[in-house]
């Protein structure tokens, strides 16, 4: 298994967004399994073409979100993400509901709410 990262330069993404998303997805898929040591912020940047503190702002913006681990002079793994994900996840939903419920919104409210956040988000 290796990381495979296609950056289009001509697309309306930046390319720090590009690699990041990539990298989070082939994680949460399974293609990159907990423990994958990825390359160097270095390595990578000159294999993909990308300035170094491109593929950092990546590497920091994945291990914000729990996808990925620095282990110091060991490296960068990814982590068991989906836990982390979904623990994250949840955290914020009921964050939201309490916010939701000192606002005085019903569930019914609340719910639409949620709902048009999440369409909005994930275009559906």
């Amino acid at each position: 298994m290796t990381l495979k990262i296609a950056i289009d330069a001509d697309a309306a993404t930046a390319p720090y967004e590009q690699l990041r998303s990539q990298i989070a997805g082939q994680a949460r898929s399974g293609t990159l399994p907990a423990g994958y040591r990825l390359p160097t912020v270095r390595g990578l940047a000159e294999e993909l073409g990308l300035a170094a503190n491109t593929v950092a702002k990546s590497y920091r913006a994945l291990e914000a979100d729990g996808v990925i681990e620095t282990r110091g002079r060991n490296g960068t793994f990814v982590a068991a993400a989906g836990d982390a994900a979904e623990r994250e996840a949840a955290e914020a939903a009921r964050a939201f509901a309490e916010r939701a419920l000192r606002l005085g919104l019903g569930q019914a409210a609340a719910r639409t709410a949620a709902d048009d956040a999440l369409r909005a988000v994930y275009g559906q």
